[in-house]
């Protein structure tokens, strides 16, 4: 990943991938390796994955997801607000037996309790939690938090989102970090499209999670839709 002292900003258009960390410590990120390119292959290609998700894969680009947010077997992981849990299940089949994910949201939602009661993972753990204290209580320190095309749905609820951003602080293990993945909004529109267009302005989400404590490490343009 790109420390903040060497930022490289790569502007998104439509969405915007962002890795924050406790530090400004990480590495660069640099192309995968072989190895890493088949594992990811393997989990994407895992038969437990709905034809759903494989019709989604065309425009979530698993696999440049999991090399960016550099999943690694055995890591402890939340996905806040899990949604349907194609992320969850993705990290899932990702970390491995060694590993957990923890799948968030107030009130997991039927197309994630019928993939987990479908195809059930022991390291895959849905958590019903708010927003405000996503963090289950029983969860080691955690390696990699991941929020997928929900913070600007977060933005226009009833949530304390300065309260959210320092729980999931934290609970990091020293060098863990942050994903966050949305619909980019038009620069100075703040929160304002949230509920409208479903979209936010990527320099709240920095500032808020910056105010938290984190550090931005990389941005990343494999979702850019310049249209």
């Amino acid at each position: 990943m790109i420390a903040s002292s060497c930022r490289m900003p790569v502007r998104v258009a439509g969405l915007f991938v962002l890795a924050v960390s406790m530090s400004g410590c990480a590495t660069t990120p640099t192309a995968g390796s072989q190895a890493e390119s088949m594992r990811y292959e393997s989990v994407i290609a895992n038969p437990i994955r709905t034809d759903q998700d494989r019709r989604m894969d065309a425009e979530r680009h698993p696999a440049p997801f999991l090399s960016f947010a550099q999943v690694e077997p055995g890591m402890q992981v939340l996905d806040v607000s899990a949604g349907g849990g194609y992320t969850s299940q993705l990290l899932a089949l990702a970390v491995g037996p060694a590993g957990k994910v923890y799948a968030q949201a107030p009130k997991p939602g039927a197309t994630l309790l019928k993939r987990v009661a479908d195809h059930p993972q022991a390291n895959l753990v849905v958590e019903a939690r708010p927003f405000d204290d996503p963090v289950p209580e029983a969860a080691p320190k955690l390696d990699l938090i991941t929020l997928i095309l929900n913070y600007h749905d977060i933005s226009y609820l009833p949530v304390d989102r300065a309260k959210m951003n320092a729980r999931l602080f934290a609970a990091f293990t020293p060098g863990g970090h942050f994903v966050v993945l949305d619909h980019s909004a038009r620069s100075g529109t703040g929160i304002s499209e949230g509920k409208s267009l479903h979209r936010i302005d990527e320099a709240v989400v920095l500032d808020e999670v910056r105010k938290a404590g984190f550090v931005l490490d990389a941005e990343c343009d494999f979702l850019c839709n310049t249209a």
